[in-house]
């Protein structure tokens, strides 16, 4: 495809906030191959979420299973996303992790039918990953794999990760409320294209609600010689706009925007975005989590923010990441900005001064811009009653 929507704008009311639905291929993330007998219990160890789900049987039909169609499996299991930390609790990765659909009842090559039932020992799953660390994650899971039976490979040249967004997007809840999105494998079609979609993806993948938040749409890996379906050209954009509509949301994703080694997860929000299990037992890194959340005061979080001058008008590509944010009156450090596109921007702050007085809030070396925090509607109200109470205190 040749032409790409470019939405992404300096103006205070971005016209992705009524945008229609749109998707993009991440070139930023890449997928890797985990397979064999014991890949999920490797897994497990590893990961801050619960993958349990991902080795038990889903419930076919009901609101767990997309519907199925000549073009798609029976069942399917939805993505699981999760983080991997060090051992102390710090963040390393993130990736969304996906099982491929059960051999048993994928479709045959004529597109009418299930197909044969190919031996098959253990589990297959694939991960979308950041690609700007890939062999890292690469030789740091194979340096846990010890005795585990799991072969672990990339496959980013065989498949690509995907992601539909848009307002229309944001306001539906299950898949039962766009049926073609889930319903769909490769094909765009019901019988006439069944059996060009079934040669086209062995593995019946399709577009899956992200797990993270509804607000983000839906989410998908794919063979990379297909065009995912629901995708047309004009509504194919550009990447800089998921970046900015999660800056809008204040949702980071991968080790460039969640720091390597240096990011606490609750900090980061990973609890409020599904991928934090505090549930399922020991994992790497588990026990500062433990003890944060139980603790119940997170002073610091990624908050959203929007850049302007003086007169309210939104500043442009002025701003860089690591810059420190300030109370203009007291000069006192507030936090520092991680990510940036345009006018926007996201970064960690102290809930309590960023909520108090956002009129204050500065650039430290550039006091003509003022930065004006945001709280997402997808917060849960205790994040920011606790401070409140806690201040009162």
């Amino acid at each position: 495809m040749n032409h790409f929507t470019k939405l992404f704008s300096t103006s205070s009311q971005t016209p992705l906030q009524t945008a229609g639905p749109m998707a993009c291929l991440l070139k930023t993330r890449s997928v890797l191959r985990l397979s064999g007998p014991d890949t999920l219990k490797y897994l497990q160890g590893l990961l801050t979420n619960d993958l349990k789900p991902l080795g038990q049987p889903p419930q076919e039909g009901g609101s767990s299973s997309p519907a199925a169609t000549v073009n798609a499996p029976t069942v399917s299991y939805r993505p699981v996303y999760t983080a991997m930390l060090t051992a102390q609790g710090r963040f390393l990765f993130d990736m969304f992790i996906y099982r491929a659909p059960r051999p048993d009842e994928r479709l045959g090559g004529g597109g009418d039918g299930l197909g044969p039932s190919p031996m098959n020992e253990g589990v297959e799953v694939f991960a979308d990953v950041d690609g700007s660390v890939l062999d890292e994650l690469l030789v740091t899971l194979k340096k846990y794999r010890l005795r585990s039976k799991v072969d672990i490979d990339s496959v980013a040249e065989e498949f690509t990760c995907w992601q539909r967004f848009g307002q229309s997007l944001a306001q539906k809840t299950s898949f039962e409320d766009e049926p073609d999105v889930a319903g769909l494998g490769t094909g765009a079609g019901a019988d006439k294209a069944g059996a060009s979609s079934a040669r086209s993806d062995n593995h019946g993948w399709r577009w899956y609600k992200d797990p993270r938040l509804d607000c983000l749409g839906f989410r998908g890996i794919f063979p990379s010689n297909i065009t995912p379906p629901l995708v047309e050209a004009d509504k194919e954009t550009v990447e800089e706009n998921y970046l900015l509509w999660r800056l809008e949301k204040g949702v980071a994703e991968g080790s460039l925007e969640i720091p390597k080694g240096e990011a606490i997860p609750l900090e980061y929000n990973l609890a409020g975005l599904n991928a934090i299990s505090f549930d399922k037992g020991c994992y790497v890194g588990q026990e500062l989590i433990a003890r944060t959340h139980h603790r119940g005061v997170i002073r610091k979080r990624l908050v959203p923010m929007r850049f302007t001058d003086d007169n309210g008008n939104d500043v442009d590509q002025k701003v860089a990441s690591k810059s420190e944010i300030i109370d203009a009156a007291s000069k006192k450090k507030i936090g520092t900005i991680t990510t940036d596109l345009g006018s926007r921007g996201m970064g960690i702050l102290r809930i309590e001064e960023a909520f108090k007085n956002t009129s204050s809030l500065t650039i430290q070396g550039q006091e003509d811009i003022k930065v004006e925090a945001i709280r997402p509607e997808w917060w849960p109200a205790e994040w920011f009653l606790d401070h409140q109470q806690t201040a009162a205190a």
